[in-house]
């Protein structure tokens, strides 16, 4: 990723202590400056100067596997949601190294399982946890830590009994609020330090859709391309973060209820059919989707899958919040 520091890419530190004062931090400052410019501010011959290219180029650059390499790539492990159902839908939990979509309608509880997700992460490895951090990114500003404590203490009364535990917990929990599309984009493409520095093992975006929302309207010329541009650099930044840290890396989206009426000219009665449309999807996988919905709005809706080959597995949370997940 352009974004990487250049300290990760294999220049000696005294060189990238020389090129920070100048501004040049990252892939993208480097490969931004003519060889001239970079003879000057490191100090070395052009030669050293193409040497120094092509090593930070080998860095930045996607990696090639052969086929045989990704089939004995080791897969990386599970996060458990300690939902017995959902987690045996979904083979052990949450899949480290991939994006998970969690989508469905207004107040069905989208943001508290972020935040449940979030108090899980920062439990020991004994009790079902990660024992690592969370990067929590608030695009609504409706991220509470009075309901992260009461759901800690909720769904674990015994072990954060203890105040220091909670205080703890809650310190590891870290919240960054991004009110604009590329402002949320910036923080993406900065995470890599955040997540080595603070030992992340969960990122969460909530929600990367209301911000798209706000700023695109689609009715005008150019807005759907550039929308959709956006969309596919967040979706390709999360990818690489995930697979890269071989970390779960979630993010939240708004699923709507279209309506059509249908006349039956016989019995002159309408009928009244339903599609859940899930808006901004990033539409591109793999990606884990994860439907939560009322009861009612399953029993009344098609088209819960994206695909007719990755049919939706139901999972009842509650007696009337039920959650879908499938492969797209």
């Amino acid at each position: 990723m352009s974004n990487k520091k250049l300290r990760r890419t294999g220049l000696p530190s005294e060189l990238c202590e020389r090129l920070s004062r100048h501004q040049v931090e990252t892939c993208r400052d480097f490969l931004s400056l003519m060889p001239l410019e970079l003879m000057r501010m490191a100090g070395q011959s052009f030669q050293q100067v193409q040497k120094l290219l092509h090593t930070v180029c080998q860095a930045c650059a996607p990696k090639m596997f052969t086929g045989l390499e990704l089939r004995n790539r080791p897969t990386c492990s599970y996060f458990p949601t300690t939902l017995q159902g959902l987690d045996r839908v979904l083979r052990g939990g949450l899949a480290c190294g991939t994006l998970t979509e969690v989508t469905g309608p207004s107040g069905c509880g989208k943001s508290q399982l972020c935040m449940m997700l979030s108090v899980l992460a920062t439990l020991p490895v004994s009790m079902g946890g990660l024992d690592r951090g969370v990067l929590y990114i608030d695009t609504e500003s409706t991220f509470s830590a009075e309901r992260l404590v009461e759901i800690a203490q909720s769904r674990f009364p015994r072990y954060f009994g203890d105040q220091q535990r909670l205080l703890e917990m809650a310190k590891r929990v870290h919240l960054f609020r991004e009110l604009t599309c590329q402002s949320v984009l910036k923080r993406l493409e900065s995470l890599e330090e955040d997540i080595i520095s603070r030992k992340v093992g969960l990122v969460v975006v909530d929600s990367i859709a209301s911000v798209v929302r706000k700023e695109f309207d689609t009715s005008l010329p150019g807005n759907l391309t550039e929308r959709g541009n956006l969309l596919t650099q967040e979706a390709a930044t999360l990818k690489y973060l995930a697979e890269a840290f071989c970390i779960p890396c979630n993010h939240k989206n708004l699923a709507q209820r279209e309506y059509m009426s249908i006349k039956q000219l016989e019995g002159r009665k309408t009928i009244a059919t339903s599609t859940l449309l899930c808006r901004d999807s990033f539409g591109f996988g793999p990606i884990i989707l994860l439907f939560l919905a009322f009861g009612d709005w399953i029993s009344g809706s098609k088209d819960l899958g994206h695909s007719a080959s990755t049919p939706a597995n139901v999972y009842q949370l509650t007696s009337n919040v039920v959650l879908c997940t499938s492969l797209i």
